[in-house]
């Protein structure tokens, strides 16, 4: 097949609607595909306008104007065709930007806002459409046992059922060809209707005394769905010749001509007939016709093209999902097409199969609510789609056809709106439903290979942040951003765990590593990365990743503290392991002094002697005491407790038991100082329990192995680092051996920590 290029017209809302719009010079034309599928008459026009010019329009039409009168009908025709009007400019929108394939709706969807999103609105759509089918072929029938008593109706559905799904098994040109008869016959009820003349014998008023009008928006909710159908056109993309030109001029043509109707119908019943005539009698229009019968034709042509339409649309759905590997690899042959026009076969029959069952039980009255507001969920999905695409204006997104991101979301709001109107309790019970899909496939972790816009909207949205937030401090609102120098995450694993204890996953965490450039090339950092990224998401911690190259962890360690951070957000709290080795002992102290010296809080652990917390385990650990050995609330006794007390409400550590210790020389002095800290503590309201300690004259590291010994954690402050700092930090080691896991804290004191804690 040769597809030859030529130039893609450009078409806009000026070209459809006589609004004027202009475009920038100079920007390249987009080939048209040429090549074999369904043209935009055939295949979005024919199919959108015969689902719209449905059954309500013959069967409910003259009951809303004899409930709400001209005025009020038309003006709910506008409200309700001017949804589905700002639904098709999103559509029209979406389509122009990306090549449209098998799916319809849900490939629109899913390659915007995600496989999960896309999964969530397009099994319940595939659902709603396979059981439209049989809603019309119900109603089909019950029209059909009217005129003819004699006939069954549930083997009428069910014969009828089995005919539109051979017709659309064998192919969809044939469906449509079809579909052509079908909308002769309701142009010639429309004609008949037309060319009528007002009702001979009106219905007394005696006849319809006891019948009560309905307010407006009971009567709005019963027509709305007459005017939706405009995804019968757009779930036949894989069928398409050039879906990104037919959609859009089929779909807007379809509703634009859907709106002339509705608006001219009204007009001609309230000329012709009586209110109590048309409250009275469902098929009004087949009296006020110029050839009654027509209206049947019409009736019958409305509720088997819309079966025709579910037929063609439910099974590409059904098709799009399994090929992106949405449903269960065990109906990975749902994605099956078969001949030139890769019909869904595999997927029809399963639909055929479920539209039978639905047949058979009959009374679909409680579920049609539900299938509409999984339609209008589409439909609202889909304006949010178009909205949020042109909001965040990436350069990826360039549409032929521009709508304004205000009319997009206009739109769904508008869906939103109506879904609460027609049924509350259906709108919740599709919410639910979406919901869960939803989460059931976030758990399953799908990866695609196509992008999708949620990168965007975050990014968008943490542009704005960062503008916003300022580089200055603020108690109220201050946590610790960590820095954690972590090297392989996989070997230092309690760094990672008491990192992700502190922030909540709500603070910003930065797990990072050092490799040496001479050995690790750009492409194997990137790997190594992503692996420490993947390692990470299994052990469920939410985490930033950075790999950066130096001749050795310190120099790299300097590198980070130094320039890693975007703005506000660089990290104001640096946490490390100990190092052990005699040979770093000055290096290491450097390191200290150099992270305090840019203002960062230090947060060094040591992991204890004995298997612990420390300690890389799979075993599970009670958490009991935590020890925090005061020095009082300014400076390092303030970040103190505040780690504290994020450790005692975080999931792995609750419950446990935060005690603030101090030490005092003599009884005498014992009472004012348990005094004062049970005030402090009571007052920082943080459930610690204050312990006052004495002395009697032994020295401080025997007070502090005797009384931490059994705690789980202990906390110690650090002097401010001098020259001399290498000397005191190994006098701090020697203080802490024999204790369990150990945390050394420095802060900057770029804050006052009990502004944070009052």
């Amino acid at each position: 097949m040769v597809r030859v290029p030529v130039n893609r017209s450009r078409f806009s809302l000026s070209q459809l609607v006589g609004v004027a719009r202009r475009r920038l010079p100079g920007r390249a034309r987009a080939p048209e595909q040429i090549g074999p599928g369904l043209g935009t008459f055939g295949g979005v026009f024919t199919p959108s306008i015969l689902t719209i010019l449905g059954v309500i329009m013959y069967l409910r039409l003259g009951w809303v104007v004899g409930n709400v009168g001209l005025g009020g009908t038309l003006l709910i025709v506008t409200l309700a065709s001017a949804i589905t009007f700002l639904t098709g400019l999103s559509v029209s929108a979406i389509s122009t930007d990306q090549q449209i394939r098998t799916g319809g709706a849900y490939y629109m969807i899913s390659r915007s806002l995600g496989v999960e999103v896309g999964g969530a609105v397009g099994i319940p759509l595939y659902l709603a459409q396979a059981l439209s089918m049989a809603l019309y072929t119900v109603g089909f029938a019950e029209s059909v046992e009217r005129v003819f008593p004699a006939l069954d109706e549930k083997t009428v559905g069910i014969v009828t059922t089995l005919l539109v799904a051979l017709l659309a098994l064998r192919s969809a040109r044939t469906a449509i060809r079809a579909q052509y008869f079908i909308m002769g016959a309701i142009a010639l009820s429309l004609l008949s209707l037309l060319l009528g003349s007002p009702l001979a014998e009106p219905v007394s008023e005696a006849t319809t005394a006891g019948v009560a009008t309905e307010p407006f928006w009971v009567v709005f909710a019963v027509f709305f769905p007459a005017v939706t159908g405009i995804m019968a056109g757009v779930n036949l993309s894989g069928d398409l010749r050039n879906p990104t030109r037919s959609i859009p001029i089929g779909t807007l043509a379809a509703i634009g001509v859907g709106f002339v109707v509705y608006m001219t119908i009204p007009i001609l019943l309230a000329s012709r007939a009586d209110q109590a005539s048309l409250l009275a009698d469902p098929l009004i229009m087949r009296r006020v016709s110029f050839w009654g019968d027509a209206i049947l034709l019409g009736v019958w042509g409305a509720t088997l093209s819309s079966a025709v339409g579910s037929i063609l649309g439910a099974p590409r759905v059904l098709q799009a999902l399994a090929r992106d590997r949405v449903l269960p690899r065990q109906l990975g042959w749902l994605g099956k097409g078969t001949g030139e026009e890769d019909t869904p076969r595999n997927g029809t029959l399963v639909t055929l199969a479920l539209a039978l069952v639905a047949v058979y039980l009959g009374n679909l009255n409680i579920i049609a609510p539900i299938l509409t507001m999984f339609f209008l969920t589409t439909y609202g999905v889909l304006n949010v789609v178009a909205g949020v695409e042109r909001f965040v204006a990436s350069p990826s997104y360039r549409p032929l056809f521009t709508v304004h991101w205000s009319l997009s979301l206009l739109g769904a709001v508008a869906c939103t709106w109506v879904m609460i109107i027609i049924n509350p309790l259906a709108t919740i019970l599709a919410a639910v439903l979406v919901i869960g899909v939803f989460v059931w496939l976030q758990r399953r972790e799908m990866r695609v290979a196509w992008g999708d816009v949620r990168r965007g909207i975050w990014l968008a949205l943490m542009r704005t942040s960062l503008l916003r937030v300022r580089d200055m401090p603020d108690p109220k609102n201050w946590r610790p951003h960590l820095l954690v120098l972590s090297g392989s995450p996989m070997r230092r694993r309690h760094l990672i765990d008491l990192a992700s204890a502190f922030t909540h996953g709500r603070a910003l965490m930065t797990v990072a590593a050092v490799v040496p450039p001479d050995a690790v090339s750009l492409d194997r950092q990137s790997q190594i990365e992503q692996r420490i990224r993947d390692h990470l998401e299994k052990r469920g911690v939410q985490s930033l990743v950075r790999v950066v190259s130096a001749q050795n962890p310190f120099e790299g360690a300097h590198r980070l503290v130094e320039t890693y951070g975007l703005g506000a957000l660089a990290p104001n709290t640096v946490l490390l392991g100990d190092s052990r080795d005699e040979a770093h002992r000055e290096t290491f102290a450097d390191l200290i002094r150099f992270i305090y010296e840019a203002k960062r809080h230090v947060v060094i652990v040591r992991p204890g002697e004995e298997e612990a917390f420390g300690e890389v385990t799979d075993r599970p650990i009670a958490h009991r005491r935590i020890d925090v050995w005061w020095g009082g609330l300014k400076g390092n006794g303030g970040l103190m407790m505040i780690l504290a007390y994020l450790l005692q409400t975080s999931l792995v550590w609750r419950g446990v038991e935060v005690r603030v210790k101090m030490v005092v020389p003599t009884d005498s002095a014992a009472d004012d100082a348990e005094q004062n800290l049970t005030a402090l503590v009571g007052r920082i309201r943080t459930l610690a329990v204050p312990e006052v300690l004495v002395s009697g004259g032994r020295p401080f590291p025997e007070i502090l192995r005797e009384s931490s010994r059994d705690a789980d954690l202990v906390f110690l402050g650090m002097a401010e680092p001098d020259e001399n700092f290498a000397d005191y930090f190994d006098d701090l080691r020697e203080r802490a051996a024999g204790l369990p896991t150990t945390v050394f804290v420095l802060t900057s004191e770029q804050i006052g920590f009990g502004e944070v804690l009052r």
